[in-house]
């Protein structure tokens, strides 16, 4: 058994490759990241989804760094758009940087404890938004964490060309239930429904003929 750091935000994506990595047979190292995000109730859901799992999980506070990755609909006092993650005002909740700062810290983690792997939850959906989500950007930062150590370091993404809808399939296929995950970029009491990680994740849940165990204001799809 080989110890592994998941990135885990608590959202639907990370909750799947959590699980994954679980099932791979590895002894998982689940991080996440207080980086002043406005759904910081996503590393609530993480913490109780771990407590309940009994594996190692570690909430870094790193929301001093706010005023470097700002201008974010995420960490920003700037209005969430509204609509699917093809529509180009989703530009917005783009974070500077934020994946290879978080992927930095998760290396350093695997090599302080003897991880060889760090797993990260990039899929497709995100490859129009999110340069930081696309196959050249993993390619590098995984060249890069095999050098930058003296303990060379994989960036395994086992969902990098899946759809989010192929992620649910995925998951369901190993049984999981997704109550204990939140996605929506308001953080509320219910999920906005209108977000577009509302909106994909609806459309992942319509694409496998299921209801979306979460509350939400409105499940109509924009």
């Amino acid at each position: 058994m080989s110890k592994v750091v998941v990135i885990y935000s608590g959202g639907m994506d990370s909750f799947t490759l959590l699980h994954k990595a679980i099932n791979d047979g590895h002894e998982v190292h689940a991080l996440s990241f207080n980086y002043g995000q406005r759904h910081v109730k996503e590393l609530q859901v993480a913490a109780k989804v771990t407590a309940a799992l009994g594996i190692a999980h570690e909430v870094v506070d790193i929301s001093a760094i706010q005023s470097l990755i700002a201008n974010s609909a995420l960490t920003s006092d700037i209005d969430m758009p509204e609509g699917h993650y093809a529509d180009a005002n989703m530009k917005q909740t783009v974070v500077p940087n934020r994946n290879m700062i978080l992927l930095s810290l998760a290396i350093g983690k695997a090599v302080s404890i003897g991880a060889d792997k760090v797993y990260y939850g990039a899929h497709g959906g995100d490859h129009a938004i999110y340069p930081d989500c696309r196959p050249e950007f993993v390619n590098a930062m995984n060249a890069v964490s095999q050098v930058a150590n003296y303990e060379p370091v994989s960036i395994e993404t086992p969902y990098l060309l899946a759809t989010k809808g192929e992620i649910l399939t995925d998951g369901l296929k190993m049984g999981l239930s997704y109550e204990n995950t939140w996605t929506c970029y308001q953080g509320g009491e219910a999920a906005c429904g209108r977000c577009g990680a509302c909106q994909e994740r609806l459309e992942a849940f319509r694409e496998n003929h299921l209801e979306d165990p979460l509350p939400y204001l409105t499940r109509e799809m924009l």
